[in-house]
């Protein structure tokens, strides 16, 4: 069984509402629709599916202890050191970031042809956005 990409982030949070909003108004993600899951929570998708998923973190962390996979302690159930997205416009992207107040550092990789801005969310994840060629 190959594995053929990433499915989702999932990012733990105290203000579900909140953090949606940054993804929503920082990046253009949408919010769609989302299982009845047993703790609250939301799906945003880009294109065709879901690709970050918002959960409450003391209602996700009752959960993971029931399903006995462990609870997110203190800062999350792992390392995590950043979501990168793929994206294009990066004049579209920075300015959209600038009208949302968030603060970005731009870095460019010329061999690569690619242009990144780095952020963090409300729960100080780190994201990523590459901005290839056009």
């Amino acid at each position: 069984m190959p594995l053929r990409g990433i499915d989702h982030v999932l990012v733990l949070t105290d203000d579900i509402d909140a953090t949606r909003d940054f993804y929503v108004d920082a990046l253009g993600l949408r919010p769609g629709d989302r299982p009845p899951l047993e703790f609250p929570g939301h799906w945003l998708y880009a294109r065709d599916g879901p690709c970050v998923h918002v959960a409450e973190r003391a209602g996700y962390t009752a959960h993971a202890d029931g399903l006995g996979v462990g609870a997110a302690t203190g800062d999350g159930m792992g390392p995590v050191d950043h979501i990168a997205f793929a994206a294009t416009g990066y004049e579209e992207v920075h300015e959209r970031l600038v009208r949302e107040g968030v603060r970005a550092v731009g870095n460019t990789v010329p061999a690569a042809g690619l242009r990144q801005l780095f952020l963090e969310d409300p729960n100080g994840v780190r994201i990523e956005i590459n901005v290839g060629p056009s």
